[in-house]
């Protein structure tokens, strides 16, 4: 459902919807808007709106079954698995389950953090036993108004692939019953199915876009289209922060097409001129007429090579403290190990590139872009335009890719686009106004996951046995100042830069971190900090073994013990599949192994690579995946492929953002490397078993991948790698 206009929520009260529905052959879906939603359903019963039907399902006179998302789509598949644990409960024929995005609307907040959002592999998490009762509540319903229909007891019904089955051989389909089953009150506690009796969660199931998206008809926040839009494009500062000393914008405004130039306030306290055009092409030819003098002397112009240089004398010294292990053993420690690792900037780089449209009008603006945050979004819209909350509708639009990029605390790309509509509109333009985002724009434009220096003091024995670690950390903090800053900084230290460190192995470690302050917006990256720390943790754990002479596998398995099952059976599964022990390689290959756990889910990788010509070659990838309950096991074969993709990437040469007297040096992919199809490795998924409550999937499959390819290169080379990208030389 990318369509912008099918996106709509139509905001009407419960009692003028059923006189709609019964018109309009639509039931169980009509749903106010965000505080209205929240009286009725407050009236209605003790439920919150998070968990009324009539603002998730809809179902027309057909059957047909329209289920709406609380999350952004954008490539991970909730829009197809969230559907299916729906459709599960409400025992819907699955060939009839479509799906659509929701909006900033009250109900579609995170059930369990109670603001809207798409991220932290939270989606299925934190909305499966709240999918599961919205479905069992709308088949309850439907059950009621069947029984009612019959004068029978209700008792005596069962469901079955849309219909409501009579013990004497009556049937009524859902679509039949809709607009009667909207009358019916909303039961507060349901009976959910036992899991050996689902038939929908957990088969392997094609994805509700699959087809849209590989016939190129998917729409995308970028192909909004409304009657009249134009379409502006930003001149930004080649520094952040920096404002602007002079604009000759005569020749910008005399290209064709052109029809405003706006000097408009950008993220950070920046500035930028706007040139708002017909269309694209002619906003561009717009923007490259302009002549612009900057002003930069009041902001840092951070250097990279610079920056390293203040890293390491920060990691010289301890930082704010999370563990505090005894050190003692570490000077005395008959094997002794110290290590720096250096990991750089690196941009979200989606293929489809920043963007917003805004329509305003008296008293109401209206929103339509790829949103993992459409409440905070849509707050920002109304503190720009001087608006309530209430009076802004966030459309959330399927997004090609975003990685953490589309959700900002200070809802960057949102609030410029407002800025530009709200000055647009200032200069006489009153039409619906998209701002674009050229892949430039995207990639200089800032918002990078943290460049991080790791320097590591190991002491252990003869046998692997870890005395003392000690640990210092320096990278900028991505929460320090955003809505998670309460819960995630702790004494002094954002726990997203230290999150996978010394877990699971229990080791007597000394953990400090620095968290400098510079002049580069930084953010969440796909893993967020299990980028850098899982490359750390497993590389140096196999270093340990491979020194002492041990099996990498037999040494996490000991370090494992009796108290990390999960770990131990993905870990076990990987080898088990892989052949990894019994399998003869080609002498120019060799196996690699790195088992971590973030987001709550395990994944396990053995590789098989080579090196050739002094270049790293990924030839096979073995995973093993324990996420509890696989929602759609192809929906996790694909996260964890595309994961591992993304952290292959880090590891190929000119995988890096790298700043220059505070100018980005990259800009489009000629630059920025990402892994292409011939660097692509094969494949082989295998998901533990399991009917526990289903753990994110999103970003696990990524952190791994680094480690177990590092891995494999050292015991080709004999040199353990100690940067991302690699360096061989």
């Amino acid at each position: 459902m990318g369509n912008s206009r099918l996106d709509k929520a139509v905001t009407l009260p419960r009692r003028s919807f059923l006189k709609l529905a019964g018109a309009g052959g639509l039931a169980l879906g009509a749903f106010p808007h965000l505080l209205i939603a929240q009286a009725t359903a407050q009236t209605a019963s003790a439920l919150k709106a998070t968990e009324q039907p009539s603002a998730f399902v809809q179902i027309a006179a057909n059957g047909e079954v329209t289920v709406t998302i609380n999350r952004l789509e954008f490539g991970q598949g909730v829009q197809t698995a969230l559907p299916m644990i729906l459709a599960e409960e409400l025992d819907a024929d699955w060939s009839l389950v479509r799906s659509r995005h929701g909006s900033n609307d009250g109900a579609y907040i995170d059930p369990r953090f109670g603001i809207h959002l798409t991220g932290g592999s939270n989606s299925i998490k934190n909305s499966f036993a709240q999918y599961r009762e919205l479905g069992a509540r709308a088949r309850a319903m439907l059950l009621g108004a069947a029984a009612a229909r019959w004068n029978v007891d209700v008792a005596t019904l069962r469901t079955q692939s849309g219909t409501v089955l009579n013990p004497d051989g009556r049937k009524l389909g859902y679509g039949e019953l809709a607009e009667a089953a909207m009358a019916q009150p909303v039961p507060e506690k349901v009976t959910l199915k036992d899991p050996k009796n689902f038939r929908i969660i957990g088969r392997p199931t094609q994805r509700l876009d699959a087809r849209a998206k590989s016939s190129g008809q998917q729409g995308f926040g970028i192909d909004v289209r409304l009657p009249g839009q134009l379409t502006a494009v930003v001149a930004r500062p080649p520094v952040f922060g920096a404002r602007l000393a002079s604009v000759d914008d005569g020749a910008a405004r005399a290209v064709k097409g052109v029809r405003a130039v706006l000097r408009v306030p950008l993220d950070r306290g920046a500035e930028g001129v706007a040139v708002v055009a017909d269309g694209y092409w002619q906003a561009t030819q717009g923007r490259e007429a302009l002549k612009l003098q900057w002003d930069t002397s009041a902001v840092e112009k951070v250097d990279t090579e610079r920056q390293l240089v203040q890293y390491r004398e920060l990691a010289s010294r301890a930082g704010a403290r999370q563990f505090d292990a005894d050190m003692t053993p570490l000077d005395t420690a008959p094997r002794q190990l110290e290590a720096e690792f250096v990991f750089p900037y690196l941009a979200h780089a989606a293929m489809e590139p920043l963007n917003c449209t805004v329509q305003l009008s008296e008293g109401r603006a209206e929103i339509w872009t790829g949103s993992q945050c459409p409440g905070l979004d849509g707050a920002a819209v109304a503190r720009v335009l001087g608006l309530k909350p209430e009076q802004v509708e966030v459309h959330v639009q399927m997004a090609g890719g975003g990685f953490g990029r589309r959700f900002s605390s200070s809802s960057d790309f949102v609030v410029e686009a407002c800025e530009i509509a709200k000055a647009a509109r200032a200069a006489g333009l009153n039409a619906p106004l998209r701002t674009l985002w050229s892949r430039e724009d995207d990639m200089r434009g800032g918002y990078y996951r943290p460049m991080h220096l790791h320097h590591a003091r190991i002491g252990f024995d003869e046998r692997g046995k870890v005395l003392a670690w000690d640990h210092v950390i320096v990278g900028q903090s991505i929460t320090t100042g955003s809505v998670f800053e309460q819960f995630r900084v702790k004494n002094g230290i954002d726990v997203t830069a230290t999150e996978g460190m010394r877990d699971p192995y229990g080791l007597p470690m000394r953990l400090t971190a620095h968290h400098p302050k510079l002049n580069v917006p930084v953010l969440w990256w796909r893993s967020v900090g299990s980028t850098h720390t899982a490359f750390v943790m497993e590389s140096l754990i196999d270093e340990i073994a491979r020194t002492t002479k041990q099996d990498p596998v037999t040494y996490r398995m000991d370090l494992f013990g009796d108290k990390h099952p999960r770990h131990r059976a993905a870990l076990q599964t990987a080898v088990e599949k892989s052949g990894y022990g019994k399998k003869l390689l080609p002498a120019d290959r060799a196996f690699g192994v790195a088992v971590h756990e973030s987001f709550q889910t395990v994944v396990a990788y053995v590789v098989e690579a080579s090196v050739r010509d002094g270049r790293p070659i990924l030839h096979r990838v073995t995973a093993g995946i324990h996420c509890n309950l696989a929602v759609n096991p192809r929906t996790v074969e694909a996260q964890l492929q595309g994961a591992a993709v993304m952290g292959l990437s880090m590891c190929l040469p000119g995988a890096a953002i790298t700043l220059k007297d505070g100018v980005v040096e990259q800009g489009n992919f000629d630059g920025f490397t990402v892994a292409r199809i011939t660097d692509i490795p094969e494949f082989d998924v295998h998901i533990v078993p399991s009917a526990e409550p289903p753990t994110g999937m999103g970003e696990p499959g990524l952190p791994p991948l680094a480690p177990a390819f590092a891995n494999a290169i050292a015991r080709l080379t004999g040199k353990p790698l100690r940067q991302l990208p690699f360096n061989l030389a």
